[in-house]
């Protein structure tokens, strides 16, 4: 055994072990975003779990194809290495690891499944850890088992196999995430939503409760010592809408450019949300395009301090 050899079979089983993982990691983000269930309490709107398995699957997957391409090759051209300690003690490894990993998988599952998890998504799970935990056992079975009298073959089942299993997953998976620039959309929008949540606070906390009146303009929220300076839309680097309707009434608007992600299991957003139903006038829930959220000040809930009125 070389250093060479300690090395590539080092690698291959990393990669292995990282390939196999971003593919379950990415089918469950992919279940629970399709099958989404009252009981999670979140859910990322940005796909996170879905994009960080993508950019694995992208990157490590095909160098552990080359690895193990590479090794079968090397045993074709020279059987005695089937016979490396090496070799066959990486290979064992990866059963037991294999094995061990599938167990503890199905008893979670099941332990989710029990607790009241959906029982189509609880399937599926369950089948996806089966099916890349078998191909992974499968191959190295094969593998452990051979010998350098019998003939030995790149195996293009799992050379073709796995790479249709993971390419099918990826597709899937921009499919239910989005493409990269709808994601921007959606992350700016949040952006947008967090800026009006900073101004709508500086309205009611420090301008109503101080001077016990509204402001007549966003202008007049910009404080030095406290160190608020006026947010501007990230990309058009306008200022935000205000307008005052009433003595305690007031709106602030934005242009958004998707609609918000519907954490609550609402309804589907309509293009212009209405000021009543599901969405109610007092969150931030937003279809695409120009958008005002209608605010109404409570003064017993937001009482003006003593001697400001």
């Amino acid at each position: 055994m070389t250093p060479k050899d300690f090395f590539l079979y080092a690698g291959a089983m990393v990669t292995l072990y990282w390939s196999a993982g971003s593919l379950i990691a990415l089918l469950f983000a992919i279940f629970d975003a399709v099958w989404r269930d009252p009981l999670n309490y979140y859910y990322d709107p940005y796909s996170g779990g879905i994009r960080f398995a993508i950019a694995s699957l992208l990157v490590i997957f095909p160098l552990s194809l080359f690895l193990f391409t590479y090794i079968k090759k090397e045993t074709i051209a020279e059987p005695a290495k089937l016979l490396l300690p090496l070799r066959r003690w990486l290979y064992s490894l990866t059963i037991f690891i294999t094995g061990l990993t599938l167990t503890i998988d199905v008893i979670l599952l099941i332990n989710n499944f029990l607790g009241g998890e959906l029982t189509v998504k609880f399937v599926s799970k369950a089948v996806s850890v089966i099916v890349v935990a078998g191909l992974v056992l499968w191959y190295c079975l094969l593998e452990i088992r051979m010998r350098p009298g019998a003939a030995a073959k790149i195996r293009k089942e799992f050379l073709c196999g796995a790479p249709i299993l993971v390419v099918a997953a990826i597709v899937y998976g921009f499919f239910v995430m989005g493409s990269p620039a709808t994601i921007r959309k959606i992350r700016l929008d949040e952006q947008r939503v967090s800026e009006l949540s900073s101004i709508q606070n500086q309205i009611v906390y420090s301008y109503w409760t101080q001077k016990g009146a509204l402001p007549k303009s966003l202008q007049n929220l910009n404080d030095r010592i406290s160190g608020f300076r006026m947010p501007v839309d990230p990309v058009t680097a306008k200022e935000y809408e205000y307008k005052v309707t009433g003595a305690l009434v007031f709106e602030l608007c934005a242009d958004f450019d998707a609609a918000s992600q519907n954490l609550n299991n609402l309804p589907a957003v309509p293009k212009s949300v209405p000021r009543e139903g599901p969405y109610g006038p007092d969150n931030w829930v937003h279809g695409p395009g120009h958008i005002c959220f209608e605010r109404t000040i409570d003064p017993e809930l937001y009482p003006v301090r003593p001697g400001k009125i």
